[in-house]
């Protein structure tokens, strides 16, 4: 399961990540791909040069590993489901606002009862600064996560723009024209064209980009659009569309040492914790107590970097599936967990596809799977399941059961051992890999008061953790005994100190420093 190859292509990784983000919008699984492809080939139409070229390909990519950020606060805006809200409002968010505002009036909260779309209806009429939120938390989070994986700053600075208008009626800044770089300005068209031909058919695509052109888009990227459109839309329906992408990055391609692949798989676990507050830090926390069990469990052959790789992508899957089922409080519905038990299979498929991550797959992908065959995607049983497979499970379940549910508060490291090894008298869960996760969750402490970064305060970090868990100023003041004005204060004190400037950039720089968490 040790990985050879000393350097590997980035783009491969981030390719991998597309596939998710992808399906937290709603969108069919290779559709950035689709759109990276065809943006990269206007940028070339345009005759731009290499840097602008490079930075095209990675922001189409990228466009969307913000989705996660404001999840829950917009699933709860759409009756619990923020995929639904995501698809289907993006046809018409570079449109005129009309366009949006009927598929609210027609769409939002669908299926619901009338007093839940009522309430839906209203929230919708009495926040206008929704949206804006939402963008700027995408943006802010898509800038700090690409960061993290080591894209270089034009490339960050294409991401914080990737929601602006030609005209300067845009998010969340409002910049117009050619003070917005042209990779984002490209990277709408090609994203727009894609899901619009999709839609309704590349005429009516084209005649959509017409009427948009010098509205919300740049007319020299439309009008390379109308050129060379139909050939390029074409291009991306034949082939293997991964190689070809693959082989349309700009050269020199960007390679990364082996070594920082952990650094970009860190990345990609905290995009899919903050789909919900209840999972921030999760992915972190799994893989790191599962390699400090591999390393413990003498004899078993797990590598302890490997399986920590696969702790960290092992929830890939979680964003298909709409905020509003993790948030639940109450019983799930048979296809509520129907979409649940989906979540691993779309995890092992998106590392299926990647080559830097193909041998994490069945290990990631089989972290609900349960010796007796009583667990999922695929209900096998002990002879199916790895000895890493098994670790990796057994560290998911200690790590869940310590973390607050929506539906209970979270367990002692007493309490979840017992329940280990309940699970063990059953038949579902491994006697070794329960005494090793044990052994290496008792060796776990708590980052010293010392050492808190951005020069937090012990008081500022209480706020933080309450922050990045959900909680709002007024809960966070009852839970601290402190006024509402006071934490607004440190809130605000805290922001500067971590240069965010939202609740998904606070949450984030958390799980990023191992602060979730009591």
């Amino acid at each position: 399961m040790t990985t050879s190859r000393t350097e590997v292509r980035l783009a491969e990784l981030i390719a991998a990540i597309s596939l998710a983000t992808d399906l937290g919008t709603g969108q069919p699984m290779d559709h950035a791909l689709r759109s990276c492809y065809v943006a990269t080939a206007f940028a070339r139409e345009l005759g731009l040069p290499a840097q602008d070229r490079f930075d095209t390909y990675y922001v189409s990519l990228l466009r969307f590993i913000g989705c996660t950020a404001e999840a829950s606060a917009d699933a709860e805006f759409n009756a619990g489901d923020d995929v639904a809200l995501y698809a289907g409002l993006a046809p018409s968010f570079m449109g005129r606002p009309s366009e949006a505002m009927a598929w609210v009036l027609r769409h939002l909260a669908e299926g619901s009862s009338f007093s839940t779309r009522a309430r839906a209806l209203a929230g919708a009429f009495t926040d206008p600064k929704g949206a804006e939120r939402t963008i700027r938390a995408h943006c802010e989070v898509g800038e700090m996560l690409a960061r993290r994986i080591g894209l270089p700053e034009s490339v960050l600075r294409g991401l914080l723009s990737a929601f602006e208008r030609w005209d300067g009626k845009g998010l969340p800044n409002r910049i117009a024209d050619e003070a917005i770089p042209a990779s984002s300005r490209i990277a709408v068209v090609a994203r727009d064209l894609d899901l619009l031909t999709r839609l309704w058919g590349l005429d009516q695509a084209s005649e959509m980009l017409k009427a948009r052109s010098g509205k919300a888009y740049d007319p020299r990227v439309v009008q390379a659009a109308l050129e060379i459109g139909a050939s390029v839309m074409s291009e991306v329906e034949t082939g293997p569309l991964w190689d070809a992408v693959l082989e349309m990055e700009p050269g020199p391609h960007l390679m990364i040492e082996e070594a920082r692949i952990d650094d970009v798989l860190t990345a990609f676990g905290h995009f899919v914790d903050l789909k919900s507050p209840f999972l921030h830090g999760h992915s972190t926390g799994v893989a790191e107590l599962a390699a400090a069990a591999a390393r413990s469990h003498h004899g078993s052959g797990i590598d302890p970097k490997t399986i920590r790789r696969a702790g960290l992508v092992h929830d890939l899957g979680r964003v298909a599936v709409p905020s509003g089922i993790w948030n639940a409080a109450r019983s799930l519905s048979e296809g509520e967990w129907e979409q649940v038990r989906l979540h691993s299979y779309y995890t092992e498929r998106i590392l299926g596809r990647c080559a830097p991550l193909r041998d994490l797959a069945e290990v990631a992908g089989s972290h609900h799977e349960r010796l007796d065959g009583s667990g999922y995607h695929r209900g096998t049983g002990a002879r199916a399941l790895s000895p890493a497979a098994r670790l990796l499970a057994t560290a998911d379940v200690f790590r869940a059961l310590t973390e607050e549910r929506p539906h209970r508060p979270a367990k002692s490291r007493k309490e979840a051992a017992a329940d280990l090894e309940r699970a063990c008298a059953e038949g579902q869960m491994d006697v070794p890999c329960t005494r090793a996760v044990l052994e290496a969750a008792g060796e776990a402490g708590r980052l010293p008061r010392s050492a808190w970064p951005a020069g937090l305060t012990d008081r500022e970090v209480d706020v933080l953790r309450l922050v990045a868990a959900g909680l709002s100023n007024k809960q966070i003041a009852g839970r601290l005994s402190l006024s509402p004005k006071t934490v607004g204060h440190h809130v605000e004190h805290v922001y500067t100190k971590l240069g965010v400037s939202t609740r998904a950039g606070a949450a984030l720089f958390a799980m990023d420093r191992g602060l979730t968490g009591g």
